[in-house]
């Protein structure tokens, strides 16, 4: 099979990103010149090939609209995503990354959902000085965005003596590194030094011999996604990625992966051909097939995504329009040999890892909850400087996890108050003093950065958990583990689309709300109410779960529940429960 992507045949005109990237040489494209030039940001070429450089082009909206009729004169500035394969890192790494906010972003860090770290509101002038010092310590921007693989994730609990869950990591990093981009145009354009008088190669020769033994000449026709879990803690939702790898193990030993295929939150709202879709398993691999199934099933991309259309063109449009069946014989084609049937085991555990708990080698480890991943300092509440005591007071090991929060590992029990007095001292309440509702709760960026975000998410959700929690506490839920995501818009970073309840941007101020998935994220919810109001999110969530206590089944979760009733019946009942409280307050 070719390692190259193959001629073009007759067919639809490729997007426009797709002629960019033909004309990049390998990614390089005009982002040298442009990056020296007087311009405060780039041009639309560049800004599509400085994705898969870990870079977005930003600007503040907000700022935007207070300056009407001065489109040109927006506040340009960028985003800028550090990959970390299964979230972890050191504490030199973090500290180094929280002083890289400070110094050249707007102050604060952001965790994401796939376990990197982003930076927002650089300025262009300072994007190259970002950029290396990233990696200076060791890490890198590379393949953090854009039409590749994105950062592999997986299960970042630090359980030592455990060879399942250390064997699950080496793979997890060892794909990362079988995946990430061959090109040399990240290292000539932000890594070599302009004082040394070294020269990138953009204009010589060995250009034309560099290959991409695995994505070719045009990448791949849309991101890719891919995780690692376990059955008994699918903590970083496998099946809401491209591609899942899920460890199938017996005594202690790996006997091999199931490999799930397809799964992709996004949506495009105008386009009823998107949807939301959860992986499917498409067969079982011994350890030593990972990387080659991996490899078969990225080409099968390459080769029959879509090129044309890039609302259609992950790959569970892919699988969709060739028919399960038809793709995997043709992953089979590729691999070499047939796949064998998926084994039995399946999810059936999820832990969020926050909290103390015993890492199996006479040390500590404590999940730190952090806020829709914000860190940052505020009156009354300094998260960032309570974390740089941690970090430079401690040195613990450092890990981040799916949900937006951080694992501080290798500690000693006599640390476990000493970090309860720094979160104090800093206005920061511990893991334990949050609720369990705030807990499970996450959220987009959104606005004011974001450039699809048709409404808030991120600095509205805390309040809108403010207002749930003594609710949530009157009808006695208080402890029920269930899982809210809010985006500003159906692209779903927060993967709104398999949890118990999503809260999804439709406009300005309102939102549609889904209900039915789980906590163990292979189940996708459905439309509960559309474009609701965000002053009524409180009370229509409210009547959800008053409905949900009056007539669950004893240790039904609430996803459940309402996957049992049907979101109509639940509809049926919370309207009249909410006209029973109108008309008492009336």
């Amino acid at each position: 099979m070719s390692d190259q992507t193959p001629a073009a045949a007759p067919g639809p005109k490729p997007s426009a990103v797709e002629l960019t990237k033909i004309a990049s040489q390998y990614l390089r494209g005009e982002i040298p010149q442009e990056l020296v030039d007087a311009a405060p940001g780039f041009g639309k070429a560049s800004i599509q090939l400085l994705k898969n450089h870990g870079t977005y082009q930003q600007d503040d909206r907000e700022t935007r609209k207070a300056r009407e009729g001065a489109k040109s004169l927006r506040e340009v500035s960028f985003m800028v995503r550090t990959r970390i394969p299964g979230g972890k890192l050191d504490a030199a790494q973090m500290l180094a990354e929280i002083d890289m906010g400070d110094e050249l972003a707007n102050g604060t860090v952001r965790l994401t959902t796939r376990q990197g770290i982003q930076h927002h509101g650089i300025v262009k002038g300072d994007l190259k000085s970002m950029i290396q010092r990233i990696n200076q310590i060791q890490l890198t921007t590379l393949a953090a965005c854009g039409d590749v693989e994105r950062n592999v994730m997986c299960c970042p609990a630090p359980i030592r003596n455990n060879p399942v869950r250390d064997q699950m990591q080496v793979m997890a990093n060892a794909l990362a590194d079988h995946l990430a981009p061959r090109t040399r145009a990240y290292h000539e354009i932000w890594l070599t030094d302009v004082e040394t008088g070294e020269k990138t190669q953009a204009d010589s020769g060995s250009v034309e011999q560099e290959v991409e033994p695995i994505y070719g000449l045009t990448y791949l026709p849309r991101k890719f996604k891919t995780a690692f879990a376990l059955p008994e803690d699918n903590c970083v939702d496998v099946y809401a990625n491209d591609l899942g790898f899920l460890v199938v193990h017996e005594n202690g030993k790996i006997l091999g992966y199931n490999v799930l295929a397809g799964g992709g939150m996004g949506v495009t709202p105008s386009a009823a051909k998107t949807f939301p879709a959860l992986a499917k398993r498409l067969g079982f691999v011994p350890p030593e097939d990972v990387l080659d199934i991996a490899t078969a099933i990225v080409k099968v991309q390459r080769d029959f995504g879509n090129r044309s259309d890039r609302k259609v063109a992950r790959l569970k449009y892919t699988i969709h329009t060739m028919g399960l069946e038809t793709f995997r014989a043709k992953v089979e084609e590729y691999f070499g040999k047939p796949l064998a049937p998926c084994h039995p085991s399946d999810v059936h555990g999820f832990d969020d890892h926050i909290g103390w708990f015993e890492q199996g080698d006479g040390k500590y480890c404590y999940g730190l909850n952090v806020e829709n991943g914000r860190i940052l300092d505020r009156d009354g509440f300094q998260l960032k400087t309570a974390l740089q005591k941690i970090l430079t007071g401690i040195q613990p090991g450092v890990r981040i996890t799916a949900h937006q929060s951080l694992l501080f590992t290798d500690l000693h029990i006599t640390d476990q108050m000493r970090i309860t007095d720094i979160l104090h001292a800093h206005g920061v309440k511990t893991s334990e003093e949050i609720s369990t509702l705030r807990r499970w709760s996450m959220a987009c960026v959104a606005l004011p950065t974001c450039s699809l975000a048709v409404a808030e998410s991120e600095r509205v959700l805390p309040g809108l958990i403010d207002s749930l929690e003594p609710e949530v506490a009157k009808l006695g839920l208080a402890h029920d583990a269930f899982t809210l995501r809010m985006t500003g818009c159906p692209n779903a970073c927060a993967r709104p689309y398999n949890c118990d309840i999503g809260i999804v941007g439709r406009t300005l101020g309102k939102y549609t709300i889904l209900l039915g998935g789980r906590l163990l994220g292979d189940r996708l919810n459905q439309l509960y109410k559309d474009v609701v109001a965000f002053a009524d999110l409180k009370p229509e969530i409210t009547a959800v779960l008053a409905c949900y206590k009056a007539e669950r089944h004893s240790g039904e979760t609430l996803g459940d529940f309402c996957h049992r009733k049907g979101v109509h019946d639940v509809r049926t009942w919370t309207e009249q429960w909410l006209a029973g409280a109108r008309g008492h307050h009336a």
